[in-house]
């Protein structure tokens, strides 16, 4: 069966994220607790997922590098996006990426207090990846330069757990139709199984109806979303056991595909796509 393979230091998988920094991307989205722009809401969601799993990846003896993981930004221009000592790489160790931040920042945010209520909480945040808006959408060249980046990294590990591309975007592609693009990246592959590949689509509407996880393209909107419907990857059962602890309903066709999300839904479809079970 696919999507088996152990997760160590010598046999390592890998993250790919490729994130729509297009102008639109500076609009509001609902947060939760109030509203924030796309573009920062997306920043604050990977670099908190860096942080966790750098500690996850924690031993006694440092930061084991179980996972690579590369950050390509699409706008004005297409190519890798980490800031600070690691930028301009394509794939970075997380032992490099937790020893690297650009920066410390201080956040607060607002947390459940257990009674209903919201209280403010202060914490210390890495910064690897700033928030950008600017340009278009030139989503079929972030998929070819997705599909080299994975490529080569396959090659280098071909029996490892097949990487997951997390596709975050608020629009339409604006370089042409990127679905035989899309679909020659989902369809690399390690021994191990096809690369999985999640199409989350970020809405400023508030009044859009979020669909999370669709087993079926019927009832979809548009072309556009049945395009990233189609190329998004069916969920492994492991992921749909995620679903369920986040109360989101699944079936055994359902994909990886999100359209509508706000940053509440978004951070749920990373922790979805980004956990595997068999980490050593």
């Amino acid at each position: 069966m696919p999507y088996q393979a152990e997760i160590s230091r010598d046999n390592p998988s890998c993250f790919l994220f490729l994130i729509d920094q297009s102008s639109s991307m500076s609009e509001e989205v609902s947060a939760g607790d109030g509203n924030q722009q796309k573009a920062s809401g997306v920043a604050d969601s990977i670099n908190r997922w860096l942080q966790e799993l750098s500690i996850k990846c924690a031993k006694s003896d440092g930061v084991r590098d179980y996972y690579h993981v590369g950050v390509i930004g699409y706008g004005r221009s297409v190519g890798p996006a980490f800031v600070g000592s690691i930028a301009g790489r394509d794939m970075v160790p997380i032992s490099e990426i937790a020893d690297c931040p650009a920066r410390i920042e201080e956040k607060t945010s607002k947390i459940p207090d257990g009674a209903g209520g919201l209280v403010e909480q202060t914490a210390k945040v890495p910064v690897w990846f700033e928030p950008v808006a600017d340009g278009g959408t030139p989503m079929c060249r972030a998929a070819m330069e997705g599909q080299r980046i994975i490529q080569d990294w396959v090659g280098q590990n071909p029996a490892g757990f097949p990487p997951i591309v997390i596709h975050i975007t608020d629009g339409e592609a604006t370089d042409g139709d990127p679905m035989s693009r899309m679909r020659s990246l989902s369809q690399l592959a390690s021994s191990d199984g096809n690369v999985m590949l999640f199409n989350i689509h970020m809405s400023a509407n508030p009044d859009a109806t979020p669909v999370s996880f669709p087993d079926s393209a019927d009832g979809l909107p548009d072309e556009y979303s049945k395009m990233l419907f189609e190329t998004a990857s069916p969920l492994t059962p492991t992921m749909r056991a995620l679903a369920k602890e986040h109360r989101i309903k699944t079936t055994d066709k359902s994909r990886g595909f999100v359209l509508n999300a706000d940053m509440v839904l978004l951070a749920q479809a990373i922790d979805i796509g980004t956990r595997p079970s068999n980490l050593t």
